[in-house]
């Protein structure tokens, strides 16, 4: 009778465990096939254009569709995630980001091109709500920081979506390939989701905050720190979307870089960030989540202002990627942080914020070029790199 107790007791222990792990790799999946269905639709940007035979301002109006359907959608997932559970809302978003992501080649105006577009951003920004709320949970649960691991594969899918894109360019036609993304978004939504859907989400260890017991962000205190985090994302998010738009454009323009080198910058600050990440827990676990703001905050500023102000391609390229290895776990953090205070609604005000400073980079890069110079508006990176670093450090007392 003591064995078989023990045996049960062994098979009790694994249980629970293999669940998480299972849970672990499952949510991977979904980041990295986020990252890969959006960067397919990136790359096939430059002929829907030519399809809609859209100028590049009307083109740009109906960009915002991505951006303004991820914005108006983000809170209401969280809500959603809080009355259904993260792991259903992840799973039904990932079956409508795979079908939406098929529909800009069906257009023939800059309107209705829009128009699918809020679509498709409305499904994208719920699944990031939806799965990072899961992974706040099952981080809790793990009781490691591997926030950064998720947000790797993201990157990772991302590198694969955008590689796969240009490799199939000249073969397929924008509808083709993006009806290939939905048919393998669909196929990898119900592999993984049937483990998603199987699991239940995790509960933290009862002296670690959980969803259920986590303050309503209309707290006033807990509110004011999910802001802080958001704020933090925001410093980030801000740099990824400016390098994203202007790398190249300063490479070639500023320092006479051959168009295919100049292309090269996006992808060694691309690189470096998914280093970052797929190195970010063991990060977090030597120094700790306010240092390991700090020291990323204060080292993307360093590296942005050499890549900003470099005299050389490949200095600058140098500080693109000192840029991308600061910058890579400032995001994970801040959501992570984020979503441990308030749940789902946490993580909708974080990721709300975070990308309203995707929004804002590059336009606002834009504007300082005309009053100023390309080189001096990319330094507004390094001085926000700077102040999620400052942020991170006067709020460490609050935020712990």
């Amino acid at each position: 009778m003591p064995q078989i107790n023990k045996a049960r007791s062994h098979s009790a222990v694994r249980g629970p465990r293999s669940d998480l792990t299972r849970l672990r790799i499952a949510l991977t999946v979904f980041f990295a096939l986020d990252g890969f269905v959006f960067a397919g639709w990136v790359v096939r940007i430059p002929a829907i254009k030519e399809q809609t035979g859209a100028s590049a301002s009307a083109l740009g109006l109906a960009l915002l569709g991505v951006s303004a359907g991820a914005v108006i959608t983000m809170m209401l997932t969280g809500r959603l995630c809080r009355r259904y559970g993260t792991h259903r809302v992840t799973v039904v978003c990932a079956v409508l980001l795979s079908l939406s992501v098929a529909l800009p080649p069906l257009t023939h105006s800059a309107a209705t091109l829009g128009t699918v577009l809020l679509l498709f951003g409305a499904a994208y920004g719920s699944i990031n709500v939806a799965f990072n709320s899961a992974a706040v949970d099952l981080v809790a649960a793990l009781r490691r920081p591997i926030m950064p691991s998720f947000h790797a594969a993201f990157s990772l899918g991302g590198m694969i979506g955008a590689g796969l894109g240009g490799l199939v360019a000249g073969s397929f036609s924008p509808t083709q390939h993006l009806l290939g993304l939905t048919v393998i978004g669909l196929l990898v939504t119900a592999a993984a989701g049937r483990t998603l859907l199987r699991i239940q989400p995790p509960n933290a260890p009862q002296d670690t905050p959980r969803q259920s017991s986590t303050p309503h962000p209309r707290n006033t205190r807990t509110r004011g720190l999910v802001i802080i985090f958001g704020l933090i994302a925001l410093c980030t998010a801000y740099g990824e979307g400016a390098l994203a738009d202007w790398s190249a454009l300063h490479l070639e323009h500023d320092l006479d870089a051959a168009p295919g080198v100049a292309a090269v910058g996006y992808s060694c600050f691309a690189l470096a960030m998914t280093i970052g990440r797929l190195t970010g827990t063991k990060l977090l676990e030597r120094l700790g989540q306010t240092r390991t703001l700090v020291g990323g905050g204060t080292t993307a500023a360093l590296g942005m202002l050499l890549g900003a102000l470099a005299p050389s391609v490949w200095a600058a390229l140098l500080g693109f990627m000192i840029t991308g290895l600061g910058l890579a776990n400032l995001f994970p953090v801040a959501v992570e942080r984020a979503g441990r205070l308030a749940g789902p609604d946490g993580v909708a005000i974080a990721s709300t914020l975070g990308y309203g400073g995707m929004l804002l980079g590059p336009p606002a890069i834009g504007f300082m070029a005309d009053w100023f110079s390309l080189p001096a508006a990319l330094t507004s990176v390094a001085a926000l790199a700077a102040t999620a670093a400052a942020i991170a450090l006067l709020t460490r007392r609050a935020a712990g």
